[in-house]
């Protein structure tokens, strides 16, 4: 397993900064040259001959060249490797007569295929040949980087401080030899044993906005010890302005929220974690700016994550009617949720919502099928069960034989 972390680069002096800039922009310059190079070939390989890579004119030097060259093959290789993905899924879209989904996955093809990817966000990734880590010294900080064989004469020693994030990561592993730069930190990789799977209960999690995690074992996500949850981080981020320093400002604080509530969240005794399955959940839909803001899926990444590092292991499960259905009689009904509050029209059970969500996420329900959700069922009620055997005695047979 490989973990990442970033420290900052702002103890380096401005001159070093300066240095260093120049040469992430013209290493993102030559990328973008070999980009356009090799877009247009037929076969792409992995390491770039000298016959394209001699058509480019830069000061850096020849590794560098060859670094930047084959980081280039791979973001094409990729790019390609997708379209012929959905070339081959759109042919079976078509093959199974479903020509709605195969219209739709054309145009996005038809899309990537005249545009070449994008390249703002590439970062020089050096190996054991540019780079140098010392740990090992007795100075102030913790270690320097020593940046060399980049071209033009150039040696930069960057001071930088450890994290508690990693310190973390070496205790639990091995550093390599590699480094990720950007203008602003430092990126190092750790190789981490695999943790042993280990058994124990299944813990049912619901996300969402007002919570950010509700847990079946009764754990629900909290404010910070400023006072901010999700909701409030949100609230500021509609305030602000896409692409300012505010709003930049509010995704970092929106990003450590969600890694401070996750690493609360106590996975002792727990074999697997069952989550749900949300995928294109804004697709086609018109929303409001505040639920725009709303990145289940970092959610997820951090969630799954963390059972990684724990040997736990993570489930999907589909969420339909989990929040509509009574986690005690099994009785689903739309009317039965009402914001953050529960409450069974058929028993009377009161429960927050989203914990109530939880506890039917941990259940072995039977799955519901695309033709019974489209008879929209919820509307006027059913009961939806573990088992055929009836849990409550109030629970009427010819329901449960219709719909099982």
């Amino acid at each position: 397993m490989i973990k990442s972390t970033k420290t900052s680069n702002k103890f380096a002096n401005k001159d070093k900064l300066n240095k260093l800039c120049l040469f992430i922009d013209e290493y993102k310059q030559l990328v973008g040259k070999f980009v356009d190079l090799l877009w247009d070939e037929e076969k792409v390989n992995k390491f770039i001959p000298k016959e394209i890579t001699s058509k480019v004119t830069t000061r850096l030097s020849a590794r560098i060249i060859q670094c930047a060259a084959k980081q280039a093959s791979g973001i094409v290789r990729g790019t390609k490797t997708k379209q012929r993905k959905r070339l081959w899924q759109i042919n079976k879209f078509i093959k199974d007569g479903d020509f709605h989904k195969a219209r739709k996955l054309q145009a996005i093809y038809n899309k990537v295929n005249v545009t070449k990817p994008d390249i703002q966000h590439v970062c020089p990734e050096l190996d054991s040949r540019f780079i140098k880590i010392d740990m090992d010294n007795q100075t102030s900080f913790d270690g320097y980087i020593t940046i060399g064989s980049i071209g033009n004469k150039l040696k930069l020693i960057m001071p930088f401080k450890k994290t508690k994030h990693f310190n973390k990561m070496i205790k639990l592993g091995t550093i390599k030899s590699g480094v990720r730069l950007s203008k602003k930190s430092f990126t190092f990789m750790f190789d981490i044993v695999d943790p042993e799977t280990q058994s124990g209960s299944l813990l049912g999690i619901d996300i969402g906005k007002s919570s950010l995690i509700s847990c079946s074992n009764g754990f629900v996500s909290k404010p910070n010890k400023d006072g901010h949850d999700l909701n409030t981080i949100l609230e500021i981020m509609c305030r602000k302005k896409k692409g300012s320093k505010g709003f930049a400002r509010c995704m970092e604080h929106r990003k450590n929220y969600i890694n401070w509530c996750i690493n609360q969240l106590n996975l002792n005794g727990v074999g697997k974690v069952r989550l749900e399955r949300i995928k294109y959940l804004r697709k086609g839909k018109r929303t409001n700016r505040m639920l725009s803001h709303w990145t289940y899926t970092d959610i997820f990444d951090k969630l799954i994550s963390r059972c990684k590092e724990q040997g736990v292991l993570a489930e999907h499960i589909t969420p339909t009617y989990t929040s509509q259905r009574c986690s005690v009689c099994g009785w689903t009904r739309k009317s039965n949720r009402k914001g953050k509050q529960f409450k069974c029209e058929s028993c009377g059970y009161i429960q927050d919502s989203d914990l109530n969500a939880s506890f039917n996420i941990a259940l072995n329900l039977k799955p519901i099928g695309k033709t019974e959700r489209l008879l929209n069922k919820n509307r006027t009620g059913f009961y939806w069960l573990v088992s055929k055997e009836h849990i409550v005695s109030c629970v009427q047979k010819a329901l449960i034989e219709n719909f099982q």
